[in-house]
């Protein structure tokens, strides 16, 4: 199987420096810092690059439970929000909401809510954040 990789490099100390973070297909590359992390500047973050990650390997999951279970997806579009809080210990992500949307013909409400839980329990980074509590609000377009 695949080793995937991607690197990380930051410059200076903690508050005043900056860094790069790249993928190693070279498919996206965007520099980090402090207040792109903790604040709202402009610029990337790690915990935004796992919810692009958790969003796109639950959309491949569904998409894969749909058809085994005899139904042709037309569209899953996921957005994830990794929830990063401040504790007595330090920073830490706390939880990651997955709020999916897929049209899928011919599904009913129950057999779409229980294949989309399959998903989310079968998807391989829910399975790698699994110590996170993961929150699955899917709608059926």
């Amino acid at each position: 199987m695949a080793v995937r990789r991607a690197s990380a490099a930051w410059n200076g100390g903690l508050l005043d420096g900056n860094g790069k973070m790249r993928l190693g297909s070279g498919a996206f590359e965007g520099p980090f810092s402090f207040k792109t992390r903790f604040e709202e500047e402009p610029g990337t973050n790690p915990e935004e690059l796992i919810g692009a990650a958790h969003a796109g390997c639950f959309s491949m999951a569904f998409a894969a439970t749909l058809g085994k279970n005899g139904f042709a997806p037309e569209r899953v579009a996921t957005d994830a929000r990794v929830h990063l809080t401040k504790g007595e210990t330090g920073f830490s992500i706390s939880k990651i909401e997955l709020h999916t949307e897929a049209t899928v013909p011919g599904i009913d409400e129950a057999k779409f809510q229980e294949l989309a839980t399959a998903a989310k329990n079968s998807c391989p980074v829910s399975r790698a954040l699994a110590a996170l509590e993961i929150e699955l609000h899917a709608k059926l377009a």
